[in-house]
């Protein structure tokens, strides 16, 4: 914009839907440092109705849908609300983005895939999603990519960080209080920590506003049992005083209250992010090193 001689620089408006979850509540408090971010939760945005009244009198430039029915279980029991929300109001803010000359930069999961891989999936790979909670993420998917040509999808996994209890905080507080602590040892993914997404996504907002799907999480991949157990080694390294030293390992077949079918292996390739950005996400081991220590010693 330029107003006489002078150029007049304008602050990107930025929506967040999701503000309450572990993931949007990073990407809130990352992005408001250098963007004017309205932040929207359950409270402004309710998934399960029509978007474009609830969404008319907000301005963007650009907006971020993290929210979602995440609960395998429950989606499985109500495959409908699921839908609903997973997948229709998916399409819903793509087709309100693409109206308003916006992008939507919406958040999926690795549940889309079947777990079949014995190496990391690739963005090109097809899904083949086991539960209602991967099909209508999936669908999803395909709604927001239908609803415009500048719409991304980035698939997380395993989301952890300071926002909201997660399964490192749960193991923790349960090695604390108990002798013996378990861990699913056969189902692989990739951890992402949500302070390292909040940064990670920065440079797809303006710099590179690619468009299709991108993997996007910590290097590596690990089992649950691993994942746990390198917190628990990361807290004693600290001197947190924990009653159990050791995860052992349960099978994933033993978890009879689950519901939905899980996917054994989906850790995912984030190559094509590398050759984008030239970022390197570092590995999950340095993130969980990271994070128990900030939860511990914040503070001190």
């Amino acid at each position: 914009m330029v107003e006489g001689s002078k150029e007049v620089l304008t602050t990107p408006k930025i929506a967040i839907l999701g503000r309450n979850g572990r993931l949007g509540r990073a990407v809130c408090r990352g992005l408001s440092q250098k963007y004017e971010v309205t932040a929207l939760g359950r409270q402004e945005i309710d998934l399960a109705e029509p978007l474009s009244e609830q969404l008319k009198n907000v301005e963007f430039d650009l907006f971020i849908n993290t929210a979602a029915a995440t609960n395998l279980d429950w989606c499985e029991d109500h495959p409908q609300a699921a839908e609903r929300i997973n997948a229709r109001a998916a399409g819903e803010i793509g087709t309100i983005c693409s109206a308003a000359g916006a992008r939507c930069l919406h958040i999926s999961t690795d549940y889309v895939f079947d777990g079949r891989a014995s190496s990391p999936y690739r963005e090109d790979q097809a899904p083949n999603p086991l539960s209602v909670y991967g099909k209508t993420k999936q669908l999803g998917e395909q709604l927001l990519l239908q609803s415009g040509d500048g719409h991304l999808v980035i698939r997380v996994s395993w989301i952890f960080g300071p926002d909201k209890p997660g399964f490192v905080d749960m193991l923790l507080d349960r090695a604390m209080r108990e002798d013996q602590v378990e861990a699913i040892e056969d189902k692989y993914s990739a951890p992402t920590y949500s302070i390292d997404f909040a940064e990670w996504i920065e440079p797809l907002l303006f710099e590179f506003p690619i468009a299709g799907v991108l993997h996007l999480c910590n290097s590596g991949g690990c089992s649950w049992r691993e994942y746990g157990q390198l917190a628990v080694d990361a807290a004693l390294e600290l001197g947190v005083a924990l009653r159990a030293s050791q995860v052992w390992p349960i099978s994933l077949r033993s978890m009879s209250s689950f519901v939905a079918r899980r996917p054994v292996y989906t850790v995912m390739d984030h190559q094509r992010y590398r050759e984008i950005t030239g970022i390197s996400p570092r590995s999950w081991k340095d993130a969980v090193r990271a994070y128990v220590r900030t939860k511990y010693l914040q503070g001190k």
